[in-house]
């Protein structure tokens, strides 16, 4: 790994770049190793933390009429996992995790959970070494700014969620999702799902995978309650 090509990427120099190397090992790379290594397990307990109290600020700030509910899920799909280890590979920073033989074998490299802590662990050793001002800085311009396109990701969205809350709100129970087929071999099945309310069918959705199914039967859902209330 060459610390200058990280610091380059996320444009900010460690003044001590031992906690830079540290934030880029992953546990595998320390397994593998023939002397003790501590890994980035640590910071990025830290750098979760930071992150979510800069995001948590800034929309507080930006957005002085949304709700606390809405806040909420706004700066879930800013901080998860999905956006992350998205934001992590668009700017390259994938490219200098320290992983084991096996580990970089097995597709480790693009794995999203692990490309997610090496970026909540690069917040934490920049929180460390210069403070939070200058990890909000970073922050902001390396997840905040892209928030129209990580919002506008509906594949984030969770639609299950928000159809529960609508429908707890109405009084009407809770949602049944049934799978009423599965098409297609093992690795290429489709699972075709329907979303009941009580005894009425409220929407339906076809997946790769039973989740996948059943967010975009919510998603149709949420699109008959509001063509129903209109």
């Amino acid at each position: 790994m060459n610390p200058g090509e990280v610091e380059e990427l996320i444009d900010y120099r460690f003044r001590d770049r031992r906690l830079l190397e540290l934030s880029l090992t992953h546990r595998s790379y320390v397994g593998a190793s023939t002397y003790y290594l501590p890994s980035n397990e640590r910071l990025e307990f830290l750098g979760d933390s930071v992150l979510g109290l800069i995001i948590a600020h800034q929309l507080y700030c930006d957005q002085p009429r949304k709700r606390e509910g809405d806040l909420t899920k706004t700066k879930a799909m800013l901080v998860n996992e999905t956006t992350l280890s998205q934001v992590g590979s668009e700017i390259g920073l994938n490219r200098y995790i320290r992983l084991s033989q096996e580990e970089e074998k097995t597709g480790g490299r693009e794995r999203a959970s692990i490309i997610s802590d090496a970026f909540e662990s690069v917040i934490g050793a920049v929180f460390l070494d210069g403070g939070l001002e200058v990890a909000r800085e970073l922050v902001l311009r390396l997840i905040y700014s892209r928030r129209e396109s990580i919002l506008s990701d509906t594949s984030q969205w969770n639609f299950k969620g928000d159809l529960l809350e609508l429908i707890q709100s109405r009084g009407e129970g809770m949602p049944r999702y049934d799978v009423i087929a599965e098409r297609g071999p093992d690795h290429e099945k489709v699972f075709h799902v329907v979303v009941t309310v009580g005894q009425r069918k409220v929407g339906e959705g076809r997946g790769l995978s039973k989740k996948e199914a059943e967010q975009k039967a919510a998603r149709q859902a949420l699109k008959y309650y509001e063509n129903h209330d209109a």
